[in-house]
């Protein structure tokens, strides 16, 4: 491998690693005790694993995510993959991400409940994030060769730290890690949504290996599975590690959050050293996760709209903060339900795309297994926004796995039978 390679998977490392991943493992942790190393290799699997895959897939079309679900319908294509550019970029993803990172290294050292210290950050955060995503080509270096190193030598220093001094015996697991922690840490992987992430990240990755002359088909899914084992094998110890603290935390308190565990850590390790360290890792992980969505939104909606791309990602930036302002619990309120729907359907054309030689690239494939994983996904969507759809779910609740929130998996796989079938008839 080379330099290139490895500047670009560290900078896949970086647009990944952002707040909800840096939260995750720590309270996996302190909820699976004894299980831990069963529950986080699931959760590797689903939060490292599938997101790679994500990125791989890109590596197969020629321009961006659309060509993924333009092999349902073109009209399909551009409307799904906006909806996805909005929801993890303006709406939702940057927003969150801002405000996750004041809460975790700003807010422990105010104790004003004003609004007014978020919105003072949010300005200096956005207008940092607009001036690095200026020039996207940059920004495979500027992350790549120079914020990486920064957020993994803090993470080393936090993680070295707590395998020195936390030294406590793990605890008996809670309830949902007695039985079957391996498949509840799968679960809380998939909860994650890097792979709606991936998305949006796998074409500047794609993008990184042609400006660097690497233009074939062939050439560009290998460059890309050897940036993905690299920023893979980095998330795979950096969330070991940080699950690890975690595990470790169980006699310290009770926590809410997986913020709160780290918080907590970083104090007992280091003490106020340590709440700064891990203020300055949560605003890096942040900062690179907002450039790299500003960055790929951006380059998405100018394409698309013919908006030059500095004016794009300027309105990108100014909605981001607009919504940042309005505080985690209502973005969180907001998305759930939203990325509740869309992220089966993300799911299962990742999959497609792999198995799509076994079909033939058959549209009635595509088709068949969205439409029914739409159908399934809108319920759950609509369950989660409040909405009381008691006359559907006595016949949905039937479904295997819908007690694991993946009552889509069966109608998806019977979706794309039957469109074979209709293939196959056709013909």
């Amino acid at each position: 491998m080379n330099k290139d390679t490895f500047t670009i998977g560290f900078m896949l490392f970086a647009l990944f690693f952002g707040a909800g991943n840096l939260i995750y493992p720590p309270t996996l942790g302190i909820d699976a005790g004894t299980a831990y190393w069963t529950a986080i290799i699931g959760f590797i699997i689903t939060g490292v694993g599938l997101p790679i895959l994500a990125v791989t897939a890109i590596s197969f079309v020629k321009n961006d995510a659309r060509e993924l679900s333009d092999h349902v319908h073109p009209l399909f294509g551009l409307i799904f993959t906006s909806i996805i550019y909005l929801a993890i970029a303006p709406f939702f993803g940057i927003p969150r991400a801002a405000t996750v990172a004041y809460e975790m290294s700003i807010e422990p050292f105010t104790n004003e409940s004003s609004p007014i210290p978020l919105f003072i950050f949010t300005v200096i955060f956005f207008v940092l994030v607009f001036l690095f995503s200026i020039n996207p080509s940059k920004m495979v270096d500027q992350i790549g060769q120079y914020l990486t190193p920064i957020l993994l030598i803090a993470i080393i220093g936090l993680s070295v730290g707590s395998f020195l001094t936390l030294d406590t015996a793990l605890t008996t697991p809670t309830e949902k890690y007695q039985n079957g922690p391996f498949f509840t840490g799968f679960m809380e992987g998939y909860l994650t949504m890097d792979a709606i992430a991936a998305l949006a990240f796998g074409i500047l990755v794609v993008n990184a290996f042609k400006e660097r002359g690497i233009t074939t088909r062939n050439a560009l899914v290998k460059s890309t599975l050897k940036a993905g084992a690299i920023a893979g094998i980095s998330l795979i110890v950096v969330y070991s590690s940080l699950g690890w603290i975690g595990s470790k935390m169980a006699i310290n308190g009770e926590f809410t959050n997986g913020g709160e565990i780290l918080s907590r850590a970083a104090s007992i390790i280091f003490g106020n050293f340590g709440t700064l360290l891990l203020g300055c890792i949560v605003i890096l992980a942040c900062f690179t996760t907002s450039i790299g969505l500003v960055v790929a939104s951006g380059e998405f909606f100018s394409k698309t709209t013919k908006i030059p791309y500095k004016w794009v990602i300027l309105t990108v930036t100014i909605l981001s903060f607009l919504i940042a302002n309005q505080g985690l619990n209502t973005i969180i309120n907001y998305s759930v339900p939203v990325l509740v729907f869309i992220y089966p359907i993300t799911i299962v054309l990742i999959l497609l795309t792999f198995l799509d030689r076994l079909f033939g690239g058959a549209k009635a494939v595509y088709r068949g297994a969205v439409l029914l994983t739409a159908v399934f996904s809108l319920y759950d969507g609509l369950t989660a926004f409040g909405f009381k759809l008691q006359a559907m779910t006595k016949y949905i609740e039937v479904l295997p796995f819908f007690s694991l929130g993946l009552g889509w998996v069966v109608p998806a796989i019977v979706g794309g039978l039957i469109g074979l079938f209709v293939d196959k008839w056709r013909s």
